[in-house]
């Protein structure tokens, strides 16, 4: 089951995810002309400051989500973008780019070694990756208190011994895995980032619990929500994976 987003609550919500990015964004050497990937542009939020360092570049935009795809399409400048929807996975770019870069997506792709494989082809020689996702240890709290709440009814008959989508990669085997794809001058490591979002209830539908409210029937979502957001507390432990790679020349 692909996972299903609200493009509009999330662009709305997702404050985290664009700090995050202002920061991650500043370790992408620009000059200003380059044509730069952005691997999973959500609503476009994040896009738009990418083009902000790109006065006189272009991005190419791509996201799984049709509903992410054609609400970047609303919000940026089609001018200097290019916004379609693929799965990171099995990208396939008509022309290589300069450099590519990616905020809070990679540990929603499952087959990791195809991901970096793929941005390795659709990168030219010299061309760099910086990036950051969801590492190891990752909301662990939260995802416990998920669990517990899932394993109770009337939850239990939907959720019972699904484990989810996510894939919380440690630094150790993401260097393992750039490496397999060709990349050198990798860097990854992971850092504590945790959030409270000013609007628990809906953050966490949208961000944190979709895959488990997709799961569940329409009148239990509400509630096994609120029950986990009170189980767990309204700061979540994110923990970042970094990621900074080249192909070589």
């Amino acid at each position: 089951m692909s996972r299903s987003w609200d493009a509009k609550t999330y662009d709305r919500v997702s404050a985290p995810q664009l700090r995050w990015a202002s920061v991650v964004l500043e370790r992408l050497p620009l000059e200003g002309g380059e044509t730069v990937l952005d691997a999973g542009c959500g609503s476009g939020r994040v896009t738009q400051l990418l083009l902000d360092r790109l006065p006189r570049g272009h991005v190419v935009a791509v996201d799984s989500s049709e509903s992410m795809v054609e609400h970047a399409h609303e919000a940026l400048d089609g001018g200097r973008v290019t916004v379609f929807c693929a799965d990171l996975a099995e990208l396939e770019l008509e022309e290589p780019v300069d450099a590519a870069f990616s905020n809070a997506v990679f540990h929603w792709v499952p087959d990791h070694d195809a991901l970096f494989e793929h941005l390795h082809a659709a990168l030219r020689p010299g061309g760099v990756l910086v990036a950051q996702c969801g590492g190891k240890g990752n909301v662990a709290r939260f995802h416990a208190a998920a669990r517990e709440v899932a394993s109770g009814e009337p939850y239990a008959e939907h959720l019972a011994d699904w484990t989810g989508p996510w894939n919380f990669a440690s630094a150790e085997e993401t260097a393992e895995r750039l490496e397999r794809a060709g990349f050198a001058e990798i860097h990854t490591w992971l850092e504590p980032s945790p959030v409270t979002p000013d609007d628990p209830l809906t953050f966490v539908k949208t961000v944190c619990l979709g895959p488990h409210l997709q799961r569940l029937p329409g009148e239990l979502r509400d509630g096994f929500a609120r029950a986990v957001c009170d189980r767990a507390g309204p700061q979540l432990d994110y923990v970042r994976l970094n990621i900074d790679a080249k192909k070589p020349r």
